[in-house]
């Protein structure tokens, strides 16, 4: 089944419902053309760590169309027609991860990462809404283009096994925040633009749980 995606103008307005492989084609034609998108769907980005605060990173598989074979968040993924933000973080770990999560307000977040049992499900918090988020796209052929999209940003705590459903990742890697802040240093053309931004962005909240 086809997923679809809400498209929005770049003033918020809701143009429509359109099939995500259209709607990208129809952006990256745009791109091709302007060199701008005019055109927005809404996505989650979570990054994911143990209660020690090792940071989860996949690495996107070599056959995927866009940031081949670069390290990149947790999870990252389109908001279907018709569900929220947090609906769809659940469902994309799910869907990529295999294992269940509960999205809870910061209060309920910071008590209920020191009582829930992290082997069994995941605890998340929503750290930033961004109405417009650039998110760079490399292209296996070397190219790229930059898509604008709402986007929602999570962080949160999980120690059980991972498996990777979904076939989109070659892999997973864990990093201490010292250890990927280092590699990026060192090596930045292993990470995707977004994992870059999100490192940056959100450090404060990326350490282990006291």
């Amino acid at each position: 089944m086809a997923e679809k995606l809400e498209v929005y103008d770049l003033k918020g307005n809701l143009i429509g419902v359109q099939d995500r492989k259209e709607f990208y084609d129809e952006i990256k034609a745009e791109f091709k053309r302007t060199g701008k998108i005019t055109k927005l769907v809404k996505t989650i980005r979570l990054l994911l760590m143990n209660s020690k605060g090792r940071i989860y990173l996949q690495k996107r598989s070599n056959l995927k169309n866009e940031n081949p074979g670069l390290y990149d968040k947790t999870v990252g993924g389109h908001v279907a027609a018709g569900d929220s933000y947090n609906m769809t973080t659940i469902r994309e770990c799910a869907e990529e991860l295999g294992f269940p999560a509960s999205i809870l307000s910061a209060k309920e977040f910071d008590r209920a990462i020191k009582v829930t049992d992290l082997n069994i499900v995941g605890v998340f918090k929503e750290v930033d809404h961004k109405n417009y988020f650039e998110s760079v796209r490399i292209t296996k052929k070397g190219n790229s283009f930059v898509q604008p999209t709402f986007d929602s940003s999570y962080i949160g705590y999980y120690n059980g096994a991972i498996r990777f459903v979904d076939g989109e990742c070659s892999g997973i890697e864990v990093f201490s925040l010292n250890e990927l802040e280092d590699e990026m240093r060192n090596s930045p053309e292993k990470f995707t633009e977004d994992i870059k931004f999100m490192i940056k962005k959100y450090k404060k909240y990326l350490k282990p749980i006291n």
